[in-house]
């Protein structure tokens, strides 16, 4: 995988004390005691929720996208024949759906389009959370 600038970052976070921060009850100030609805509203509608806190640390987590054109097996004898020019039998047909993966996950399946002259995926399945979770098992 790519190293980049958000990788780079992600690496350099401090993790640990993420996660041994104590949870703040947005209804209770650092010590346990109960806010006052009506003193300090305006300075707790500006602080994020700690749901939110907690989403944004998972944003920024690099994760590994594939698109899966087809497969193909061969022995080693037969890769090392492989030229410029080559062919290479996949195991699916044309027109097929490309298979999209996250961290080796089947997640959807689409079509490749051209873009600008660039590649790209047009998503015409997308897997459900239920078949996804199932995946897991």
């Amino acid at each position: 995988m790519a190293t980049d600038g958000n990788s780079q970052r992600v690496q350099d976070y401090d993790w640990e004390t993420a996660l041994n921060d104590k949870h703040v009850d947005p209804e209770t100030d650092a010590g346990g005691a109960a806010i006052d609805p009506g003193a300090g509203a305006p300075a707790q509608a500006a602080k994020k929720p700690a749901s939110h806190q907690n989403l944004d640390l998972l944003l920024d987590i690099p994760l590994e996208i594939t698109a899966e054109l087809g497969r193909a097996k061969m022995i080693i004898n037969d890769l090392l024949q492989l030229g410029q020019g080559s062919v290479i039998e996949l195991n699916k047909l044309a027109g097929e759906p490309l298979e999209i993966m996250v961290n080796q996950k089947l997640i959807a399946r689409g079509e490749v389009v051209v873009v600008n002259e660039k590649f790209g995926i047009r998503l015409t399945d997308v897997i459900s959370p239920l078949e996804r979770i199932k995946q897991l098992t």
